[in-house]
């Protein structure tokens, strides 16, 4: 199960950093948005989550679950939401602005633009 666990993570992981390197606004955000994915499994992993047992002290259970990182992915899921409808906002505004997509760091001020 760890192992599936793992790479779980390392996909999500790879393909957001994969995603967030190309040039396009979209892929950019959506590759943003698996990497917070990859990293609220990864504080799931950590947190070591037992089944079954309840997220608070119990005298009569034989354990309990860490209710610490179930709310620190609960705030991640949140905070990541509202970054994602921030973000997708500037981008909308950048290719009304612009009129395409595309993530460059040149200046394109000195250069005529070539549209394919």
């Amino acid at each position: 199960m760890e192992i599936l666990v793992a790479s779980a993570i390392g996909l999500l992981a790879s393909a957001g950093i994969y995603l967030m390197l190309r040039q396009r606004t979209f892929p950019v955000i959506v590759g943003l948005t698996l990497l917070s994915y990859a990293v609220n499994v990864f504080i799931f992993a950590v947190g070591r989550l037992v089944v079954g047992l309840p997220p608070i002290l119990d005298k009569a259970a034989a354990g309990y679950t860490d209710p610490l990182p179930q709310a620190l992915v609960l705030t991640a899921i949140v905070i990541s939401f509202g970054m994602t409808a921030v973000i997708v906002i500037i981008a909308l505004g950048a290719y009304l602005e612009s009129g395409h997509d595309r993530v460059d760091m040149t200046d394109d001020t000195d250069e005529p633009e070539v549209r394919k």
